[in-house]
């Protein structure tokens, strides 16, 4: 029987709400559409903010801005349907992964925090949602992260080819899709992909992001500056594992200059695309060295200076963008996350174990009908 559900994702670039809806039937899921759905300058400013880790705001702030967020979700959502001229009436649920604010699954007792109100997308969308996904896993002793690996795994493993799916987001994270599909999936983040270099150019060019790594190649990698984060021990911590932008930050970007007085910017955008790369493949040869194909989606990969790094570091295998799988690398996120919601709604466990160190299996997600 063929569905349709909405997903929704606002990743830790806060550009945007991406909105993809797609449809389930017995070829597998099919994005029929998706949006980008832009943040008020406001809002975006206010919630980078309440995600900063020495946060020192109030609970009216908090509420005010998980009521905004949930708002801006829900007008992603009806954007969604009108650009593609779909009924609501036809749409089996929404899954919103929300906007994450906090992600401490290491703190005593761990914990996660996405905000972005599903009662209020419910309402103002008349559908039901399905949100919060990652607590359960983090209830279970989990990460909370990654979640898409279980996607990644029902549309892209591969009978006779050991794979690896990486994402570059905010932070980058790996799946590691062996050819048999009884042996277990790993997946886990990495380290920074865009965040610190997203920062950087803002900071100092007033750009959203360094279209196509044209201004990191302008300086030179600053080997010592290298050198300090390639040792930073969250890179050496055995999967499981998950981070965020609350560790990898500009506070600790900054601690870091301070040690390397001197460095040019361009030099230090050049040497956080090299970080990115070099930690990515690190990753992926110690953890996933059987690999032969990696399946590269997220914003970075429209990054040509990081993609060509990236081949670099992991020859001689072959690294490409997701499109070559039919798979937009836009929004395979979104997709997960209307997957995510099918299988909520159709009473399944969500969470692979061996990715997020749960000790079981759990369904994912609260429903909320409008």
């Amino acid at each position: 029987m063929t569905e349709r559900y909405i997903g929704l994702i606002s990743g830790t670039s806060m550009d945007a709400v991406d909105a993809a809806l797609v449809e389930f039937n017995a070829d597998g899921p099919q994005c029929l559409m998706a949006i980008a759905h832009p943040f008020p300058e406001s809002l975006r400013q206010d919630l980078r903010t309440l995600a900063a880790p020495d946060w020192r705001g109030n609970l009216d702030d908090f509420g005010r801005l998980d009521a905004q967020t949930g708002d801006l979700m829900a007008d992603a959502a009806l954007s969604l349907l009108a650009r593609a001229q779909v009924p609501a009436d036809t749409i089996t649920a929404i899954g919103s992964h929300g906007q994450t604010v906090r992600h401490r699954p290491d703190a005593h007792p761990p914990f996660t925090l996405q905000i972005g109100s599903p009662a209020r997308i419910a309402q103002a969308t008349g559908l039901t949602v399905v949100a919060d996904f990652r607590t359960a896993d983090v209830a279970v002793g989990g990460q909370g992260a990654p979640l898409v690996p279980a996607f990644h795994r029902a549309v892209l493993q591969h009978p006779r080819e050991d794979r690896v799916v990486l994402n570059l987001g905010g932070i980058a994270n790996i799946t590691h899709l062996p050819t048999s599909a009884q042996a277990p999936v790993l997946g886990f983040d990495t380290g920074p992909a865009n965040t610190l270099m997203d920062h950087w150019i803002r900071h100092h060019r007033q750009a959203r992001h360094d279209e196509n790594g044209d201004w990191a190649m302008t300086g030179q990698v600053s080997e010592a500056l290298l050198a300090r984060w390639m040792a930073d021990p969250y890179l050496d911590l055995a999967p499981p594992k998950s981070t965020g932008t609350e560790y990898f930050s500009p506070t600790w970007l900054q601690a870091h200059l301070a040690t390397c007085p001197g460095v040019s910017a361009a030099d230090v955008q050049r040497s956080l695309l090299e970080f990115t790369a070099t930690s990515i493949a690190r990753a992926i040869q110690s953890h996933a060295s059987n690999a032969a194909r990696v399946i590269v989606c997220g914003g970075g990969v429209h990054n040509g200076a990081l993609m060509a790094r990236l081949r670099a570091h992991l020859a001689p295998r072959i690294v490409e963008s997701s499109s070559r799988h039919g798979l937009d690398p836009d929004w395979v996120e979104a997709m997960a996350f209307a997957w995510l919601a099918r299988e909520r709604m159709q009473g399944r466990t969500g969470n692979l174990p061996a990715v997020t160190g749960a000790s079981r299996a759990v369904m994912l997600g609260g429903i909320h009908a409008p």
